[in-house]
């Protein structure tokens, strides 16, 4: 079964590898359910050997990782899966070449991506952004009613992006969501592990308010 509860996507711009390894296995102590590595920048031989290390730490914690958009670094590393967006290799693409063991996650922002999607094989969906976001991804912003609209209209989990963290999530009351993903409430705040305890606490308090 695919916790959502808490979803790190990571972010390594402008910090030293050992200070943002340090940060994933403080998230992972802090109760991070499912781990996304995001490099856009990387070289693939760069972003596969970052992969590499990455996975030491998830795999300790036996926590599932994904790899995102690259299909290619996922089977190299044996990633759990990936999470590709609306630009990326179709979700239907992404599942033949990764065969049905593997997690393929995707972007959608409207009802019929997300339906899309879902018919395509992928076993969770990322609705987003709710907030700004201060990631160098282009992001635009997705109403709550949308959110929502969404979580309903398909049958796999929904997971919530975009520059949340646990002050500002209260928006996502009583939408059926499966948890809440976060860059930057992570990996840049001071202490990993307590942000993510804190994180997991009210993500698990929104879910119980589900309807």
């Amino acid at each position: 079964m695919l916790d959502l509860t808490v979803y790190l996507v990571t972010d390594s711009t402008g910090i030293d590898e050992s200070i943002f390894l340090e940060k994933i296995e403080l998230a992972c102590q802090g109760g991070v359910t499912l781990l996304q590595i995001r490099e856009k920048e990387k070289t693939s031989r760069d972003f596969y050997h970052l992969a590499q290390k990455v996975k030491l730490i998830s795999d300790r914690y036996n926590i599932p990782l994904l790899i995102n958009d690259r299909v290619d670094i996922a089977a190299a590393v044996d990633a759990a899966g990936v999470h590709v967006g609306q630009s990326d290799l179709p979700v239907a693409c992404t599942r033949a070449i990764l065969g049905s063991d593997k997690i393929v996650g995707a972007t959608a922002k409207t009802v019929e991506q997300a339906q899309q999607a879902a018919k395509e094989g992928a076993n969770y969906l990322g609705v987003g952004a709710i907030y700004p976001t201060t990631t160098k991804v282009k992001t635009v912003l997705t109403p709550v009613r949308t959110l929502d609209d969404i979580c309903r209209s398909v049958s796999i989990p929904v997971v919530a992006i975009g520059g949340l963290n646990a002050n500002n999530c209260d928006i996502l009351k009583g939408i059926p969501i499966a948890g809440i993903s976060v860059v930057s409430a992570i990996m840049k705040a001071a202490d990993p592990r307590s942000a993510t305890e804190e994180l997991r606490e009210k993500s698990l308090e929104l879910l119980s308010t589900r309807h």
